[in-house]
């Protein structure tokens, strides 16, 4: 399902999916968290929780490191993000006039050392190249999986659609719950999602709710770049590890995939 987000986000944490409360199926809180220039946010909920910057600039403090935190686009600048376990105090002040980050919390009992994980912590892949006649080729960085961080109960990342290209395909699905986030640049561009049977529309900070097993590839419309910010769920004994594609479609990732025009 998607959530539209009506209005500009305010300032201060805008709670999108709950745990206890709202969409409680996805087992996560997730959420936007706006900060003007001077404005803070502190956390210490019992919850595994990560920040990711957005854009803008700020100072985030926790146990005893504190770092000064720039990144004036989600398109072009690499990923940043910290991971905390449950209990940790965070602090985080806005810099910039106009600061946005993600905040994503989880339960986990297990104890780890609290980490950020940017530039070389991260995998950058350009996926899609030389296959499809290139209308799948994207940006994409892995800042969470099951071997980067083993403790965590979450699996997260970003992908960069480049304008009028597909992600997610060919089509695939796991029983793992997922979050999208989106922005598109413009900002009043859109993409398409298949979801399942349905069709969702895909705009600037909208968010889509992937239930278990449900197919979800997704376009961009021409001349607009489209992020989104995916976060994967890990289940109790199943940690998200590889997905299910649909075979049918298999075929187009074939180096000798006979693709019209077949030139």
């Amino acid at each position: 399902m998607k959530i539209k987000q009506q209005q500009p986000f305010e300032p201060g944490y805008n709670a999108i999916t709950e745990m206890t409360g709202a969409h409680s199926e996805m087992m996560m809180d997730f959420g936007i968290l706006k900060l003007p220039a001077e404005e803070y946010y502190s956390d210490h909920l019992p919850y595994e929780r990560i920040f990711v910057l957005l854009y803008g600039e700020i100072n985030i403090a926790w146990e005893n490191r504190q770092e000064h935190v720039v990144r004036n686009t989600f398109l072009d600048d690499e990923l940043w993000c910290l991971n905390v376990p449950a209990g940790t105090a965070v602090k985080i002040v806005g810099v910039a006039p106009d600061s946005e980050l993600a905040v994503i919390r989880t339960e986990n009992e297990k104890k780890f050392q609290a980490v950020v994980r940017s530039d070389s912590k991260i995998i950058k892949e350009v996926r899609g190249k030389g296959t499809m006649n290139e209308t799948g080729t994207r940006i994409v960085r892995t800042a969470h999986n099951i071997e980067l961080s083993p403790d965590s109960n979450i699996m997260f990342g970003e992908d960069v659609h480049y304008p009028g290209k597909w992600a997610g395909f060919p089509s695939h699905h796991h029983q793992q719950p997922e979050i999208y986030f989106y922005k598109l640049q413009p900002e009043n561009g859109f993409g398409l999602m298949k979801l399942g049977d349905e069709a969702v529309l895909l705009e600037n900070n909208d968010t889509v709710l992937i239930a278990p097993d449900l197919v979800h590839p997704q376009v961009s419309a021409p001349g607009y770049a489209m992020y989104f910010l995916w976060v994967i769920r890990h289940l109790k004994d199943n940690p998200y590890i590889t997905p299910t594609f649909e075979e049918e479609h298999l075929w187009v990732e074939q180096p000798n995939a006979k693709i019209w025009p077949d030139k």
